[in-house]
């Protein structure tokens, strides 16, 4: 029988925590992590993005915190700016009930002056990429050796990404006698290296979710030559009409070219790429997330650590060269129980990398022919999937270092000076200085002057609409 989280020895305030959250039950990682963790042990775990595991590691570091001081316990290591920001989240909401928990993320792409204020002022947790926490590390604007916990996420990623020499200096600099928990979506030679190099005695847990997930997700195929598939992708948005899909491509190039045309159909379109600074990422995600952007064109490296809850459809423009990626894509529809749809444009000459994915998967694809496209006319297509989305983004100049939270934003949107209907109001997020709110369309426009004509807990805020 699956455990509760009150069978894994958690503290009573943790389990109200999760209980608010609406955590029914611990995941698999969760399940097998947590006591495992709890006792000290040093964790590798191989498990997918969507599977929990930021909980798995996060609730042990919170039940041993020492909030008495600022002293920094806990290290997590991330490959990209967005998943930093993404576990950064997920540790304030568990934390929500340690008072005074300083929480920092420490990435690239991100002005440094703040992050030096902060760690002057000493913080709990840090959450960083390696090639920023190596550069606090350099200029000793960051101590780690009283740390406790070291947490390598997507260990894979980071040493596809060139970091495994950072990621050394770095765990150089800890103490001999830390845990440290490593999570990597795949085992190959490097991981196993880097395990028996820095942990001591680990424990292996195995979870299998996003291949499980995999294959409850309806798949289709289609045979497109490479100057079709602008045209396909359209027929496709068209004929399913997603409220939000991501298109995956192999390469920069191919995101930036796809989304320009895109853009020029009139389509609602968002591009995610490696390059992107920080602040142009989070406003590209908070569209997407808001449902103010229908269709995301992305990179594998960028859309890492991205989890879009409810996502309708996935589309791979262009098949991975590994089959784990083809997996990992495709495991980011259908998930929490709902049916998920996913469909691959391939052509003859990548006849292998279609065999390898249905052997590594366990799965025979749906082979389908788009002999629609030779009488569809792009024209009328592009027609077709013109319009705005459901939701439109407004940015508020406030955050949570402004003791901004939803709750105001939602007051001042549909209280007596708002006059919105709750039903107009989407997702409301809250960063560190600044924050997004969803709005319908058709108010959106009332929405704006009314938020720049009011107040927000009392106070001013600059509002802008996110172009």
């Amino acid at each position: 029988m699956t455990p509760t989280f009150r069978d894994l020895s958690l503290s009573a305030e943790l389990i109200q925590v999760v209980t608010e959250l609406g955590f029914v039950r611990p995941t698999p990682v969760q399940a097998q992590a947590i006591p495992l963790l709890l006792k000290g042990k040093d964790v590798i775990g191989q498990s997918q993005t969507g599977s929990g595991k930021t909980a798995a590691f996060t609730l042990p570091i919170l039940e041993k915190i020492d909030l008495t001081g600022r002293q920094l316990q806990a290290l997590v290591l991330c490959p990209t700016r967005e998943l930093c920001s993404q576990v950064a989240r997920e540790i304030r909401k568990l934390g929500r009930r340690h008072p005074g928990l300083q929480v920092l993320v420490v990435s690239g792409g991100m002005p440094i002056g703040p992050q030096l204020g902060s760690l002057d002022k000493g913080v709990h947790i840090v959450v960083g990429t390696p090639g920023r926490v190596l550069d606090h590390l350099l200029r000793e604007s960051l101590e780690l050796g009283e740390i406790t916990t070291l947490v390598l996420d997507e260990a894979d990623r980071m040493l596809e990404m060139g970091f495994q020499e950072d990621m050394e200096k770095i765990i150089s600099r800890t103490p001999a006698n830390r845990q440290t928990v490593l999570f990597s979506a795949t085992f190959p030679k490097t991981i196993e290296a880097l395990s028996k190099s820095y942990q001591r005695a680990p424990a292996r847990i195995t979870i299998q979710e996003e291949t499980q997930t995999v294959s409850s997700t309806r798949q289709v195929i289609y045979e497109v030559d490479p100057l079709e598939r602008m045209k396909a992708l359209l027929w496709l948005i068209d004929q399913n009409k997603p409220e939000s899909v991501i298109v995956f491509c192999n390469f920069k190039t191919s995101v930036t070219e796809l989304s320009r045309q895109l853009k020029e159909a009139g389509a609602s379109v968002g591009a995610l790429h490696g390059d992107l600074e920080q602040r142009d990422r989070d406003r590209i995600m908070a569209k997407f997330r808001n449902k103010s952007t229908k269709i995301l064109i992305a990179t594998d490296v960028a859309a890492r650590g991205i989890d879009i809850p409810n996502l309708d459809l996935v589309v791979n423009f262009e098949l991975p060269a590994q089959p784990e990626i083809y997996v990992h894509r495709v495991g980011r529809t259908g998930r929490a129980g709902q049916k998920g749809f996913a469909v691959s444009f391939y052509s003859s000459r990548e006849t292998s990398k279609l065999k390898a994915i249905e052997s590594f998967a366990g799965i025979s694809l749906q082979r389908k022919t788009a002999t629609v496209l030779q009488s569809t006319d792009v024209a009328k297509l592009q027609g077709k999937i013109q319009g705005d989305a459901a939701m439109r983004t407004l940015f508020i100049s406030g955050g949570r270092k402004e003791k901004m939270r939803p709750g105001d934003i939602l007051g001042a949107l549909t209280g007596e000076a708002g006059g919105l209907k709750g039903t107009d109001i989407g997702k409301i997020e809250i960063h560190d200085h600044f924050s997004y709110v969803a709005v319908a369309f058709p108010v959106a426009q009332l929405a704006l002057e009314r938020l720049r004509n009011g107040r927000i807990k009392g106070r001013k805020f600059r509002i802008e609409p996110v172009k």
